[in-house]
């Protein structure tokens, strides 16, 4: 299984990421995103506080309705216990802002795909060396598309993604720069459509993404 979504990952080369969204809404959310070309979806653990169950009925539901249509994954993992948590739910992958070996450890004895975030070609290489499939650099918005192509001078052997700052202008000149993915949080899955119920405004934007990641 992790091999099959880690390369459904790079063929779409798009994980939405949903964070703050009720559980109520995730169906009608992950219909518009599916509609839309998107076919990876990313539910962030709230570290704010312990209670994960939004997160965890989230990633279930998705996984239920949804099999064989979308890759749901676990956003801002940032223990073994969540990684544990997540994949009872029905993650199959699993993404965390840090590299902690030990996060990264548990979602490889799991069988899971693991992307770390890192920012620097240290912690880049780290994270790689303790098992990760695919590294996520963050906050790329910030560090443009020049940092990832620098990146991968010396570390081409390593897949990234690119997270933070994606919108449909700059996504495709992240993934020319050497990334396999992006990520996309609050510029595809905006909290305020979803309050809304704006589930085809989210459908169009999700398009748009795909409109031009498909041509690279």
């Amino acid at each position: 299984m992790r091999e099959t979504v880690l390369q459904q990952i790079k063929k779409n080369k798009l994980i939405a990421i949903i964070r703050g969204i009720s559980c109520a809404e995730i169906l009608d959310l992950a219909e518009a995103l599916h509609q839309g070309g998107v076919t990876c979806m990313e539910v962030t653990f709230d570290q704010s506080g312990s209670d994960f169950r939004n997160t965890l009925s989230s990633i279930e539901q998705i996984r239920t309705q949804f099999d064989g249509k979308l890759c749901v994954g676990a956003g801002t993992a940032m223990s073994a216990v969540q990684v544990e948590l997540a994949a009872k739910a029905g993650a199959q992958y699993i993404i965390s802002p840090n590299t902690d070996e030990a996060v990264i450890e548990k979602t490889r004895i799991l069988d899971l795909v693991s992307i770390p975030g890192a920012m620097t070609a240290t912690e880049v290489a780290e994270a790689y060396r303790y098992g990760a499939d695919l590294v996520k650099v963050f906050p790329a918005g910030l560090l443009g598309p020049d940092y990832i192509k620098a990146l991968r001078g010396p570390l081409g052997h390593i897949p990234l993604t690119a997270v933070g700052g994606i919108g449909p202008e700059n996504c495709g000149a992240f993934i020319r720069a050497g990334a396999s993915a992006v990520g996309c949080g609050g510029k595809l899955v905006s909290p305020d459509l979803v309050r809304k119920k704006q589930f085809g405004t989210i459908r169009d934007i999700a398009e748009k993404y795909m409109e031009v990641l498909a041509g690279i």
